[in-house]
């Protein structure tokens, strides 16, 4: 039989930081659910509980409303840390 690979449980890091709310002008809280191309990153990769993925979701929505995020990055010009580019 196959052994099974045991992996870490990935845990909230904003339950970890006891946040209440994601506000969508924080970008430094939102670099966490976001891909280096912008993306909304998965529950099961990030590891955040459901009621603070969706939070994260809204803000990230709200924030790309208000232009502080880019809806898409050009995949010709991709930059090695596009959070630079937040500032």
């Amino acid at each position: 039989m196959a052994e099974r690979r045991k992996y870490s449980k990935k845990y909230c890091k904003y339950c970890e930081a006891k946040v209440e709310m994601i506000d969508y002008k924080d970008l430094s809280l939102l670099k966490q659910t976001l891909s280096e191309r912008y993306k909304i990153m998965p529950k099961r990769l990030t590891g955040n509980c459901k009621k603070h993925q969706e939070m994260a979701e809204k803000a990230i929505k709200r924030a790309r409303q208000a232009a502080f995020i880019p809806y898409i990055v050009d995949r010709k010009n991709v930059a090695v840390t596009p959070f630079e580019l937040l500032k």
